[in-house]
């Protein structure tokens, strides 16, 4: 009890720091702050409009990424691939969730962004930006960085958390419902698709919450491959700023009171998406569990 009270009460602290901390940005701008996207240091005008904006696009582009790449490559270590193979790709696999965020973000920079802006965002302009409804999500000059270059990278990021938590389910199914299901005449495909994904369904959610949660909250990677322009575009291909990427960026130059109060309303904005996203998740997993 004691234990579990300390941790509640370190929350508490946590938000209240961050309360206290932002109360001169929230109390000069109010309500304003969570929805305008004026972030001007010199004027001291500041919303945390544009960055939300980013954390959730390039958070949400990562999620509709990496889950089925990772519940693929699950299922083939755990299903299809022979002992021999499985057990090296698992530890590579592994060893991916071990590279510091830093090292993605260099990478994204220096080898991913330039190889994408002459490939595929060169390629979408020509062939994509013309398309009714989704042409403006590809429109832009190809520059490399911007919203969907932070998605991807992210989405390298969170794929071992993915692949890992999803095989480890997966391992949990008691092959008797696999002896079952190919003992009728099922296909090794009838048996994946309808015995071993919808009895893993609780687990995959919670696999998808606990990578979100790794996405909103990255920072290095993000701060080298976004852009860090404090602007809302419908364009994927545009610079954005987040949540995360903005303080690293610029809380060491803030020096006006309502910079730094901004800045940490920026933290307790995150701090309130995080807690709400882990929060409903818990309670819709218990749903699906029941």
């Amino acid at each position: 009890m004691a234990s579990a009270g300390l941790i509640a009460v370190l929350m508490f602290a946590l938000l209240l720091s961050l309360v206290t901390g932002a109360w001169p940005a929230l109390e000069k701008f109010g309500l304003g702050f969570f929805f305008s996207n004026e972030w001007d240091p010199v004027n001291e005008q500041f919303g945390a409009a544009n960055a939300l904006y980013g954390t959730l696009v390039s958070s949400f582009i990562a999620v509709l990424l990496a889950l089925p790449v990772g519940v693929g490559v699950a299922i083939f270590l755990s299903e299809l691939s022979p002992k021999w193979l499985s057990k090296p790709l698992s530890i590579a696999i592994e060893l991916l969730a071990a590279v510091p965020s830093i090292i993605y973000g260099m990478w994204g920079l220096f080898v991913f962004a330039p190889w994408f802006s002459e490939g595929f965002q060169m390629w979408a302009g020509e062939h994509l930006a013309e398309l009714p409804v989704i042409g403006s999500l590809f429109s832009g000059p190809p520059m490399g960085v911007g919203l969907l270059t932070s998605g991807i990278i992210l989405a390298f990021m969170i794929l071992p958390i993915l692949t890992s938590l999803i095989k480890e389910a997966l391992s949990t199914v008691p092959n008797v419902l696999r002896e079952a299901t190919y003992g009728i005449g099922a296909t090794q495909f009838e048996v994946i698709a309808k015995v071993l994904l919808p009895a893993i369904k609780g687990p995959i959610f919670g696999a998808l919450i606990l990578a979100l949660g790794r996405a909103l909250g990255e920072t290095m990677a993000i701060t080298f491959v976004i852009g860090g322009a404090q602007s809302m575009d419908v364009s994927l291909f545009m610079p954005a700023t987040s949540i995360s990427a903005t303080i690293a960026e610029q809380f060491n130059e803030a020096t006006g009171e309502t910079h730094i109060a901004s800045l940490i309303g920026l933290g307790l904005v995150l701090f309130m998406i995080t807690f709400v996203v882990m929060g409903t998740a818990r309670v819709l997993l218990r749903r699906k569990m029941q």
